[in-house]
């Protein structure tokens, strides 16, 4: 600093853009009060507060009972687990958007959050379509050994045979 610059500018950061005027002047409109600033991060980007938070902990726990709801009697779709597994994806993904947004605070960023999002997401989805015939074709080449341990959807009906004939005594009984 040079002996000839204000003592007002001895606080402010950044280049000088004008005589008398610093970069985060230009930026913040000419407020050249610093206490407006230090006001906090949330003061100035909006983000929730404490209600915002505790809504969100609330809506997670309210889906985190619903992703329960579909292992529990209740649960109408109980010969159709797809059905549940796709309830409990819609849960799990809507959870996590939940946790990114809020708790990560990527909802009150710039808009570069598209920049890392969307090609992530463009590569997950490529990844998990390029997975697709290892999994479909895994059991195309294994050796013997492996091939007489395998589960087949036979053996699944054999089993579901099995139980039923021995649970049909056990209700007589009673």
């Amino acid at each position: 600093m040079h002996d000839h610059e204000p003592a007002a500018d001895a606080g402010r950061h950044g280049p000088v853009t004008r005589a008398g005027q610093s970069a985060d002047d230009a930026i913040h409109g000419g407020h050249a009060d610093m206490a407006h600033h230090a006001g906090g991060h949330d003061a100035d980007h909006g983000h929730g507060g404490l209600g915002t938070y505790l809504a969100v902990f609330v809506a997670l726990c309210v889906l985190t009972t619903m992703s329960f709801f579909t292992y529990s009697a209740a649960w109408p779709w109980r010969d159709q687990p797809e059905v549940g597994w796709a309830f409990m994806m819609a849960v799990s993904c809507t959870k996590a958007m939940l946790v990114v947004l809020f708790f990560m605070h990527v909802l009150w960023e710039a808009n570069w959050k598209y920049v890392l999002t969307i090609p992530a997401a463009m590569m997950a989805v490529f990844l998990a379509i390029m997975l697709v015939p290892d999994v479909g074709l895994r059991n195309r080449m294994v050796s013997q050994e492996r091939a007489l341990h395998m589960a087949r959807p036979s053996d699944v009906r054999l089993l579901e045979d099995a139980a039923a004939a021995s649970a049909g005594p056990a209700e007589v009984a009673h």
